[in-house]
């Protein structure tokens, strides 16, 4: 029992005499690396004034770039309301012209019903036009394969036609971009 003691002992000695070994040792790396600074001629004030001067410059850049991503954030913010906001201007721009002929064909007091579809003719062209324009396209599928991506099919019939082709067209669909906007209401044989 008494070896185990002194080996107890031995072992917290050489472990003191380690510490304070390693203390001395951080002390003298602590003495050269102020003696350099104290050669330079600066005082301790002066090194304190150097790194409060530091901090306070490394404090205003970093309230600067937190006003900067700030300021990004907003004007990201606000572009994004003035997309969704004028969207569509260039597309309600070009519907005017439309609306423009509808109004004129109205005003018209003696017309009889040629120089009325004519001019239904006239307007469905310049609607066209503004869909060709915004990449409007019709989805007329009469003949085609029924195809749920495009097409609702609102009845089955009996008909010559093979199965699950579009006999009829009840109202035309519309895509955007390749978008579905509205799906074309058919008909198709069973």
């Amino acid at each position: 029992m008494q070896d185990s003691e002194n080996t107890n002992s031995e072992a917290s000695e050489q472990t003191e005499e380690q510490v304070t070994e390693q203390a001395e040792d951080a002390l003298d790396i602590l003495d050269d690396a102020t003696d350099p600074l104290a050669e330079a001629g600066q005082s301790e004030a002066e090194k304190i004034a150097a790194l409060e001067a530091e901090l306070k410059e490394a404090k205003a850049q970093v309230l600067y770039v937190k006003a900067e991503g700030e300021n990004i954030r907003r004007r990201a913010t606000d572009d994004i309301d003035k997309a969704r906001k004028f969207a569509l201007e260039k597309f309600s721009g070009e519907l005017l012209a439309v609306k423009d002929s509808l109004d004129a064909a109205l005003k018209i007091e003696s017309a009889d019903v040629a120089s009325y579809k004519e001019g239904v003719e006239l307007t469905d062209k310049q609607l066209n036009s503004v869909f060709e324009k915004f990449n409007i396209a019709e989805v007329n599928p009469l003949g085609e394969k029924l195809d749920p991506n495009f097409h609702q099919a609102i009845q089955m019939v009996e008909d010559e036609a093979e199965t699950n082709t579009v006999i009829s067209v009840l109202q035309k669909g519309y895509t955007l971009n390749n978008r579905v906007l509205r799906p074309a209401l058919v008909t198709v044989a069973k």
